[in-house]
């Protein structure tokens, strides 16, 4: 569908440029977003999902569905804001249809959204990371979905604050406190089953 091949051509050009171009047929303009957009949407999705097939298809179904919308986009407004609130919208409407995210095991960590081999890591290595990285994802299931997706947005999309609190309708302030009352039940979360809680 949409593969990227022609990423780096128009590098230059502001996503709101690439949308009114989209908006008058030029494809090459859209690919030039999916190839900025779609690892930061999917290691958001295999983070929320823990499922990077599941995850996949969500990151084609928000691209494609900015795509048929893109009549409707107001380059008046930060493109990337209405990307996040519609993977966003997806995500949240994923996660409710399966009832709940695999809260044991077979989390799959962002990292591995990116496809990127790291050839120097031994089978210890790999496998230390996997487990920090179920762990990490059992403690962000266990949150309040708005912070655990605010701190998905923040450390796994990249968004600034701005833009999450565009995607999840709430002030720039409320989504700094969305992050930090995240981050501090994360960090008790996992000192308690660290073991490690004072």
């Amino acid at each position: 569908m949409l593969t990227g091949r022609l990423c780096g051509r128009l590098m230059s050009d502001s996503d709101e440029l690439l949308m009114r171009l989209a908006q008058q047929g030029r494809t090459d303009a859209f690919e030039e977003l999916v190839c900025r957009y779609r690892r930061p949407l999917l290691r958001v999705a295999v983070s929320k999902l823990g499922d990077a097939v599941a995850a996949e298809d969500l990151v084609q179904e928000t691209l494609l569905a900015a795509y048929a919308a893109r009549a409707t986009f107001n380059p008046q407004f930060a493109f990337r804001t209405w990307l996040w609130t519609i993977a966003l919208r997806l995500c949240q409407r994923q996660w409710k249809r399966n009832a709940s995210p695999k809260a044991a095991g077979g989390m799959i960590a962002p990292s591995a959204a990116d496809a990127t081999p790291v050839f120097a890591d031994t089978g210890l290595d790999q496998l230390l990371r996997s487990e920090r990285s179920d762990l990490l994802h059992q403690a962000l299931a266990a949150l309040p979905e708005v912070q655990a997706d605010a701190i998905r947005l923040r450390f796994f999309g990249g968004l600034p604050y701005e833009d999450i609190a565009a995607a999840m309708q709430s002030s720039v302030s409320g989504a700094k406190q969305r992050v930090r009352l995240g981050l501090e039940r994360l960090a008790v979360q996992l000192r308690h089953w660290a073991g490690t809680e004072s």
